[in-house]
């Protein structure tokens, strides 16, 4: 699929982002130029949006293949380009969301993002480990004085469009009652086995758009499930389509009006996962969809702290375990 046929949706902000995004996060982490060369395979494949985090530790490559793709005419200027990064762990207080940014940027080699998130509800003390952190490293998160620093970013232009990631509807709802600027992205798990209805129906009411990270439940790597790929229904539905599993997993997020980040670092499935628009799921595919049993695969324990800002499970997701 061409870069121009992939549908974009309009954010709250007036800013086009499209609905099929590259992702970026893996572990361990390959080489900079090993990991810029398949982002490079990805932009000719045509991804034009690539999902970055300052904890993935890939945002200076992606920063060398968006150089390398203008260099040899992939691209023809930075603007076809739909950047989204978010902040660290360590950098979630509102002193310190801008820095943040501002390193990110470096490492990118940009002037922007198109879209900024806080990547978690959380923060973490100053130099903690990216992933195996002790839990007494977590501090208290503020909501809304941290939400007052991303809109500063996106004033001084430094963000397009700003938003968050993994929030459930009490900390959106707390995050709104103070906003001057509406999150205009909360990007979470979503996928078929984790359907996430109920804050779908939150964030459309409230004029958020969200985007589904894990859309095939990471295929049973080394934190995900294999719910969605080893799906009987979705096996059913593929075969008679004459689709893979994956693409009908990509189309049914596509038909609830969400985004998908998808990350394959395998050129033939980046190219199948942007083919999920020549084909429609009938109502009754759909009603069998709704049947698969639903199941969180990231439950985000890691957050849970007697110290730290949520105690347990149910108020680290307002509830929706």
């Amino acid at each position: 699929m061409e870069a121009e046929q992939i549908p974009a949706v309009k954010l709250s902000s007036g800013h086009k982002m499209p609905l099929i995004g590259m992702g970026t996060a893996t572990i361990p982490i390959p080489p900079t130029d090993a990991l810029a060369s398949i982002f490079i395979d990805a932009i000719e494949t045509g991804y034009r949006h690539f999902d970055t985090a300052a904890v993935y530790g890939s945002e200076e490559a992606l920063g060398f293949a968006i150089k390398q793709a203008l260099e040899r005419g992939l691209i023809k200027s930075r603007e076809e380009m739909f950047i989204t990064s978010k902040l660290g762990y360590t950098d979630a207080h509102p002193d310190l969301v801008l820095p943040g940014l501002q390193r990110t940027l470096e490492k990118l080699g940009l002037d922007y993002v198109d879209l900024y998130l806080i990547h978690w509800p959380a923060r973490l003390k100053q130099g903690s480990p990216r992933f195996n952190f002790p839990k007494e490293n977590i501090l208290p998160f503020d909501v809304t004085g941290t939400w007052k620093a991303m809109e500063d970013c996106s004033k001084l232009g430094l963000a397009k469009s700003i938003g968050v990631s993994n929030y459930g509807h009490k900390k959106l709802a707390q995050t709104l009652q103070h906003a001057t600027v509406s999150p205009a992205v909360n990007q979470v798990e979503m996928n078929v086995a984790w359907q996430q209805q109920k804050l779908l129906r939150f964030c459309k009411e409230n004029g958020i758009h969200l985007s589904a990270w894990s859309p095939l439940s990471a295929n049973g790597g080394p934190w995900g499930s294999l719910a969605v790929m080893e799906s009987p229904i979705l096996k059913e539905i593929a075969a008679a389509k004459h689709k893979t599993v994956a693409q009908i997993a990509l189309r049914w997020i596509y038909d609830q009006e969400a985004s998908v980040i998808v990350r394959s670092f395998n050129k033939q499935r980046m190219k199948e996962n942007l083919q999920i628009l020549d084909f429609e799921l009938s109502q009754d595919e759909l009603e069998k969809i709704k049947q698969i049993p639903q199941q969180r695969t990231v439950l985000g324990e890691r957050w849970i702290h007697e110290n730290g800002p949520y105690k347990s499970l149910e108020e680290l997701w307002d509830g929706d375990v």
